[in-house]
């Protein structure tokens, strides 16, 4: 799909090309910490994940170029991070293979009671990007067309569906499973594990219309995903459903026909 950040192609030659792309020709590896977070477009991340989870590149060559680059140009914050991020990667191995099939469970590695939901209007809706959220339903659009999404919308579709939309968080990292092309046994499950809050700690439920605000500051990347909206100005087009009537007919984009009501209601802490 000639919407997705990049073209993956597999294998080892392609995964070294990438790398040379990204940390030496491109320079990005200096200003990775501030634009981690983006959602469009081939550099905002490394993009290294696809050929990591399927063996084409090796974490410990990443992290020696990394040290190459700082002896080389610049060590920051950014050149850190990138390894951080690595390190991270390996964290969750390590907890699975503390915890086991725990990950697995519905309870977690905490043995937790909670009742989860599952609805199957819901499920669907969450999977084919019609939850009427934009910055929900654009990710879930990008995954189903690519099989890829960035690292922030990931941790915002699995806190809506596990913790707005109650819903048992097994069925969204079975679903993560089953299209990532970056798909990593120990990260998938160990993050959605986590971001159900069946891991322990702090409990991490995302403020869905704010990330979109704070992200996507301008729309950019819902209205690529989502072309229904692109019409809508800055005021409505993370909050479609705050638009009137004569609003929806001068947009063009008519609530419950071009694109639909909130599943739930919004949530504002």
């Amino acid at each position: 799909d000639n919407r997705g950040v990049m073209h993956f192609l597999g294998g080892e030659s392609q995964a070294l090309a990438r790398l040379k792309e990204y940390i030496w020709d491109k320079d990005l590896l200096k200003v990775y910490f501030d634009t981690r977070n983006g959602m469009l477009g081939s550099d905002y991340s490394t993009k290294f994940s696809p050929w990591l989870a399927h063996g084409c590149l090796s974490p410990r060559f990443i992290a020696n170029e990394c040290k190459n680059y700082e002896q080389e140009r610049v060590t920051n914050k950014s050149t850190y991070w990138v390894v951080f991020e690595l390190l991270w990667r390996d964290f969750f191995k390590l907890f699975a293979l503390k915890h086991g099939g725990k990950i697995f469970l519905k309870g977690g590695t905490i043995n937790s009671e909670k009742t989860w939901g599952y609805d199957d209007k819901k499920f669907q809706a969450w999977k084919g990007g019609r939850t009427g959220f934009p910055l929900v339903d654009a990710n879930m659009k990008e995954l189903l067309a690519t099989g890829f999404m960035s690292n922030r919308g990931r941790q915002n579709v699995c806190s809506f569906f596990a913790l707005d939309l109650d819903q048992d968080w097994r069925y969204g990292a079975d679903y993560f499973e089953s299209t990532l092309l970056d798909y990593d046994v120990h990260s998938n499950w160990g993050n959605w594990c986590s971001g159900a809050g069946m891991t322990g700690g702090r409990l991490n439920r995302f403020n869905i219309v704010k990330q979109s605000k704070d992200y996507d500051q301008h729309g950019d990347y819902v209205r690529h995903w989502l072309p229904e909206l692109k019409h809508l100005p800055i005021e409505f087009v993370h909050e479609p459903w705050k638009m009137t009537e004569n609003q929806q007919i001068e947009y063009n984009c008519r609530l419950g026909k071009d694109y639909p009501h909130p599943i739930i209601p919004p949530f504002y802490p």
